[in-house]
């Protein structure tokens, strides 16, 4: 079963988030826009390269009303020892959370459980706690934050906008389509 349209399970995790330890739960992400994404590990080589990305077009998704969540199964300790000692997680201003006991790897299904590591994963959810976009790569292969940017603006069209559907490659301002008996066959 997928998790699409599931509501997001009951988690308490630590985060490391501008130079401070935060406690976050499925509440306090519920009432806004949120991406989880999972990565294997701190201090490793793809990793930091996801995350400067997102990084780098955080203010973009802020903008959207959008908070980030990075998540590994490391400690938010390590979180922060790595943010303190690479240039490119420096720049990560979005909470990294920490998922030793692995509750939000397997809550969201990544868990690679004879590695204690996760996939990599994104999940979208909107703010009533629903999972609404989730793409689970293998750990060899890297995302683009601006391809997340575009699926989050759709994400965000479609519930505000009922009744209409964003096509293959829609952009924000693009036309979309209001599925319809007269539709069928003519795309």
């Amino acid at each position: 079963m997928s998790l699409i349209n599931t509501q997001i399970k009951p988690f308490k995790a630590t985060a490391f988030h501008d130079g401070k330890f935060v406690e976050l739960s499925e509440e306090s992400v519920k009432g806004k826009w949120s991406v989880f994404v999972f990565y294997p590990a701190d201090f490793t080589f793809v990793c930091p390269t996801e995350l400067e990305d997102l990084a780098d077009h955080y203010a973009e998704f802020q903008k959207l009303g959008v908070e980030i969540y990075g998540v590994s199964t490391d400690t938010h300790f390590a979180h922060k020892a790595w943010h303190d000692t690479s240039a490119s997680i420096k720049k990560v201003h979005y909470p990294l959370i920490g998922d030793p006991t692995t509750i939000l790897s397997r809550n969201f299904e990544v868990l690679i459980a004879e590695e204690g590591l996760a996939l990599r994963g994104t999940f979208v959810v909107n703010p009533e706690g629903q999972i609404k976009i989730l793409e689970v790569h293998d750990n060899g292969i890297g995302r683009d934050a601006s391809e997340l940017l575009r699926k989050v603006k759709a994400a965000q069209y479609v519930a505000s906008h009922p009744g209409e559907v964003c096509p293959a490659k829609w952009t924000e301002g693009a036309a979309t389509l209001t599925p319809s008996l007269d539709l069928v066959g003519k795309i």
